[in-house]
């Protein structure tokens, strides 16, 4: 059985301050700011990342599941995008890329992005020398 080593829901009030801060005011006019945050976080807790010691796992959906599984000795290319606010509050884009031209994990606001690539390329080097 493969060991869990990153396992995380996309970030709500980090992602996206400004928006949780609007939001917030919003809730004054007639509860709407209520129903865009219970939108956001069933958006942000319907997805999930899982790093193993040997695949990699992305979940998305609430009712209905979308689930995208691989090795990671399949990994090609590894690329993290972060803002200057998404760098002071630890969060950031991922893009992992199998084969071909278009990411076949492409995820934002996941918490700590530099440590899903580390964990990966940590993987495949250790899995070259084996």
């Amino acid at each position: 059985m493969s060991d869990v080593l990153y396992s995380e829901h996309p970030a709500m009030f980090k992602n996206n301050p400004l928006g949780f801060i609007a939001s917030i005011l919003l809730i004054a006019a007639f509860g709407l700011g209520l129903l865009i945050l219970l939108w956001w976080y069933l958006q942000c807790k319907s997805s999930t990342l899982t790093i193993t010691s040997r695949d990699v796992l992305y979940e998305k959906g609430l009712l209905s599941k979308s689930r995208v599984e691989f090795g990671i000795a399949g990994i090609r290319t590894v690329k993290v995008n972060q803002s200057f606010f998404d760098r002071i509050f630890g969060v950031g884009a991922i893009q992992i890329y199998t084969s071909g031209d278009q990411p076949e994990i492409q995820v934002k606001g996941m918490p700590d992005p530099n440590r899903v690539r580390e964990l990966i390329k940590a993987r495949q080097d250790g899995g070259q020398r084996s």
